[in-house]
Formats: structure tokens, sequence, C-alpha cells
């Protein structure tokens, strides 16, 4: 030890892999950091993986699904213990290489569709048709939507379609939606419900893509005297940090996502047969809703 300190010697890990046929790195290909959705993922599987002599290592997509395919193919060529990777939806290309590699694979935060070899999350689906019951259930009958570009972001997409079935389904069809396009952000938010407020003034709920667009509308309505919820109720999911700590609580879908990381490196670490393990989610009132 004192050479190897003395050499500043780092062990190839590349050649030990080769020689033992195993491998202690852990590969994840996610599509944001902006989103702390995707960084409490990492942090619960960091932990296990740290805990257990793994490597964790992450490339991201942007939602591309192009890009997914390169990242996974990148990713597998250091012959990693296991992939994990946001979802189902995954082009021809990257699904018959996740398949043909060897290594674990799990799809993480959705349980809407067939896994490859494990998954760890809960249902979208059911998360936009609760969403959609839980304001029915509260009076609200003039509903809107806002959110971010659907066409990437599968998930919400799954939630808004969801959403509408519920709604249609009591009689009640959304009466007008502002998506905008590239990545949801607070900013977003806050503008979208501006645009979606000047064509249907009077909505009286709001349903949004995830929490950082609920947070925008909701400093949209401070800065405009809008009262929320009498004048304008807000709906989002996630169930950020943030959305607790501004005065009027958001009312929302919180998600497990620490406990999704965690369950997924404790499968990978027992080699656990495939399988998909549903961790639920949960209605948070709050205070906006």
């Amino acid at each position: 030890m004192a050479a190897v300190e003395r050499l500043g010697y780092v062990p190839n890990r590349i050649a030990g892999t080769l020689a033992s046929t195993t491998s202690r790195l852990v590969a994840f290909v996610i599509p944001s950091l902006s989103n702390i959705v995707f960084a409490d993922v990492l942090r619960g599987a960091g932990a296990v993986l740290e805990e257990n002599r793994y490597q964790a290592v992450f490339s991201v997509t942007d939602y591309d699904p192009s890009k997914e395919e390169a990242l996974a193919a990148a990713m597998l060529a250091w012959r990693p213990a296991a992939v994990m990777l946001a979802g189902y939806e995954h082009t021809d290309g990257t699904a018959k290489m996740l398949r043909a590699s060897g290594c674990r694979v799990v799809e993480l935060l959705d349980l809407d569709g067939d896994a490859i070899d494990i998954a760890v999350g809960f249902s979208n689906r059911a998360a936009g048709r609760e969403s959609a019951a839980f304001l029915l259930k509260r009076g609200y009958r003039r509903i809107g939507y806002v959110g971010h570009d659907l066409s990437r972001d599968i998930r919400a997409g799954k939630r808004f379609a969801s959403f509408c079935e519920i709604l249609e389904a009591n009689g009640t069809p959304l009466v007008a939606r502002e998506i905008l396009a590239g990545a949801s952000s607070v900013e977003n938010g806050r503008l979208a419900l501006e645009r979606l407020l000047a064509r249907a003034s009077d909505l009286d709920a709001v349903y949004f893509s995830n929490d950082d667009m609920a947070l925008g509308g909701y400093f949209h309505c401070l800065a405009q005297g809008i009262v929320i919820p009498s004048q304008l109720a807000l709906f989002g999911y996630n169930g950020l940090d943030i959305g607790r700590a501004i005065p009027q609580p958001l009312s929302t879908i919180r998600t497990p996502r620490v406990a999704t990381g965690q369950m997924a490196a404790e499968l990978v670490v027992a080699n656990a047969p495939p399988q998909a393990i549903d961790l639920g989610f949960e209605l948070i009132e709050g205070a906006t809703a």
C-alpha cells in the first residue's frame, strides 16, 4: 500500500473485469439532471451501491430516444453489472442491445408496460387517474392542463392521457391545455399558466405535468392576485420538498424516488430474478386544491 500511494497507482478495472468475468460497475442512463427526480433516484441507488462496493456512472439523454440508444451502447461497452434506465419506452435498437447484453437491466419510475428484466416504480396511468378523481371529488368541473413536451416525456404523457379519460368518463372533458416545448421548469409553468388563463379565464382548476410547472403556476397566481384555491386550484406531481415549504403546500402526488433507487440497487446487488416491484405513490391533499 505504501508503494501504491507513492506511485499513484490506479487499478485497471477493465482488465480486472476481463480476468474475473465480473464487474462492479452500474450504469445509469437518465433523461435529465435539471429535474430533481432523477437526482433523488441516483441518491437512493448510490448509497446501496457504495455500501456494496459497486461504482455508479451515469449519462444524460435529455429525453432523446436516439441519444439514449447511443449512450446505452457506450455504457454497455464497459460491460457493467447492470444498466438502469427510466421507463419502458426505448428504441428497437436500445431494447435489442439490452436484451443481448448479458447484464442486468432495471427500468425505473414506471410500471405501465413490459419489463426487459427488472422494473421498479409505480403506475403513471394510475397517478393520472387518481389526480383527476381527486379534483372531481373536490367539486372542480372546469379543469385545464399545463405541461411540457409530452412526446419526449412519455411518462408525463401517460398521466395526462389517463387524467383526461377520467374527466371524460365523468362528463367533464378537459376545457383547455397549454403545452410548452422543451423541458419542465418553474419559469415555463408560470408562462404556460398565463397563456392558458388568457384563453380560458373561467377555469376553476389546473392540473400540471409536475411540481416544477405547478410552482410556476403558483407564482403566477401570487403575482396576479389570483386567490388559491377559491379562484383557481392547482395540482402537481412528484411531491417535491419545496412544494411542502410554500405558504400553501402544493396539492400533488408524491412519488417514492429515493426508495425506487434503493430498491433497484438492492435487487442488482442480490442478483434477484426478473420481477416488477410496485412501490406505489401517495396523494397529498395539500392546500392548493
